[in-house]
């Protein structure tokens, strides 16, 4: 298997192995890893579980980034721990992989995609693939487009997809020129 680089993926703690959302997260993970990429996530329940165990399943690497003061435990299908000093430096790791893709989630998937994109809007950093899955990511989208001062220029940072069978496709396909606002 080819190392294609990591890929951050974002997602509700709260999903459970009966779930569809831990079903196509576990899915994703394994994707990835047969495409190469080892895989990262927050390390714990969940959207971070399923993939860690679908990379896992797959001979691929789970890195899980945790928070040292924080009680909940890893799970166990990573095979290597990243543990920060707080939530500022988790989030600052989490950063530092060469895509990222969002599944459905809460408070702190919204946050995790926000603290994401804002840099590739204000060309801080360099522009990787931002994908977001599912017909939820669609409507929220649109409803911020909507609503807030988000342009087109904004939307254009991200790659929506309906599965995650459309994922590895959208990492690896190149980036349209952006438009201006």
């Amino acid at each position: 298997m080819t190392n294609s680089g990591t890929v951050t993926v974002f997602g509700s703690s709260r999903a459970s192995p009966d779930d569809s959302l831990y079903q196509d997260s576990r899915r994703l993970g394994r994707l990835l890893a047969e495409a190469g990429y080892a895989v990262c996530s927050g390390g714990y329940a969940g959207v971070m579980e399923a993939v860690s165990l679908g990379a896992a399943e797959a001979g691929g690497t789970a890195i899980g980034v945790t928070v040292e003061t924080w009680t909940t435990r890893p799970n166990p299908w990573l095979t290597s721990e990243v543990a920060t000093p707080h939530l500022f430096d988790r989030l600052a790791r989490l950063m530092a992989s060469d895509a990222f893709v969002a599944m459905a989630g809460g408070p702190g998937t919204l946050g995790e995609v926000a603290i994401t994109w804002n840099p590739f809007q204000t060309a801080s950093i360099p522009i990787r693939p931002l994908v977001v899955v599912g017909p939820a990511w669609r409507r929220a989208l649109v409803r911020l487009a909507e609503d807030f001062r988000i342009t087109a220029s904004d939307l254009s940072l991200l790659r929506t997809v309906d599965t995650v069978d459309q994922v590895v496709p959208a990492i690896r396909s190149p980036r349209e020129p952006r438009r201006s606002a």
